[in-house]
């Protein structure tokens, strides 16, 4: 099973986010990775400049590359005039919010991401004949519907393996709200919180994660336990979500997990103290509830919820 990396989430430090890339490119166990802005429009200057190098380092260590376009396009010029500069390089695209098809040409080749929602075959159905080759589907799927659909394309189909889950975008920042800031003049204070900042309900119980403009899981997705059933269901890959510590230890044990070497409790309990969130999760996929786990009840660490 082929091992994705998708784009960072968070708003990094732009010199770590160039290592990132470089150590990434050089890391043998990963076939594939998309990069670029998928939250929020006003960081992309950041790391803009930056893009071609790392490309280029990826490309050179083998990976096949992708370019991801905004999870919500507005009416912002600077947002179409992003898509539309997306769609002129020479590199496919992974499509995360469907307007981006607008600026794709009729023939062009792309990728379609777990922000769009596909939730059944027909859907898929149209998306293969307007050009798409590829499909992480959203992480809210059930075992029962990701089946149904590996099984209706020829298509490689990913799910996301690892990382806090992509629950919603707004128009909103939370971010620039929690500090009393407007959106417009929010100094990139999302950067404190290069992973997500934790929210906690009422009575202290792990919740949700904000980022931006994003909603994330307070917990971490974790599918190891489902991996037999995956490749069972066809499925061609996982997409693992990249964090600001720890991720290139992750990456390793899913390689041992996919090979064989070691199995899902293992994993579990040596992937755990790099969970964002210090707890897992995998209940889309056949509990009762997102938030359920399907393994032991002692991983769960007992760090202060958010920390990575």
């Amino acid at each position: 099973m082929q091992l994705t990396v998708g784009p960072i989430q968070g708003f990094w430090d732009p010199g770590k986010w160039s290592a990132f890339y470089e150590q990434l490119a050089d890391t043998p166990d990963v076939s594939r990775v998309v990069l670029g802005e998928l939250v929020c429009s006003k960081r992309l200057p950041f790391y803009q400049t930056r893009l071609p190098d790392a490309i280029a380092q990826l490309l050179a260590g083998g990976k096949d590359v992708a370019l991801a376009s905004l999870a919500l396009v507005t009416p912002l010029k600077r947002e179409r005039r992003m898509a539309a500069e997306l769609a002129a390089m020479d590199l496919e695209v992974e499509v995360n919010d469907l307007t981006m098809l607008a600026h794709l040409a009729p023939d062009a080749r792309f990728s379609v991401g777990p922000l769009v929602n596909v939730y059944n075959e027909g859907t898929l159905a149209v998306l293969a004949r307007r050009g798409a080759m590829r499909i992480c589907l959203p992480p809210e799927l059930s075992a029962t519907s990701v089946r149904r659909i590996a099984a209706a394309t020829d298509m490689p189909v990913d799910v996301w393996g690892w990382g806090r889950l992509p629950l919603a975008m707004s128009g909103r920042c939370y971010h620039a709200r929690y500090h009393d800031r407007a959106k417009d003049q929010c100094q990139f204070v999302c950067a404190e919180d290069p992973d997500g900042l934790a929210v906690d309900t009422l009575d202290d119980q792990q919740f949700l994660a904000i980022n931006g403009l994003q909603t994330l899981s307070g917990q971490c997705a974790n599918m190891a336990h489902h991996l037999p059933a995956l490749r069972e269901a066809g499925v061609a890959g996982l997409r693992l979500s990249p964090q600001t510590s720890g991720f290139f230890e992750v990456i390793e044990l899913f390689a041992q997990l996919t090979a064989g070497r070691i199995d899902a409790e293992e994993f579990c309990a040596r992937a755990l103290p790099h969970a964002p969130g210090g707890a897992f999760c995998d209940g889309f996929l056949d509990g009762p509830t997102g938030v359920s786990w399907s393994g032991s009840k002692d991983q769960v660490r007992t760090q202060p919820a958010g920390t990575p």
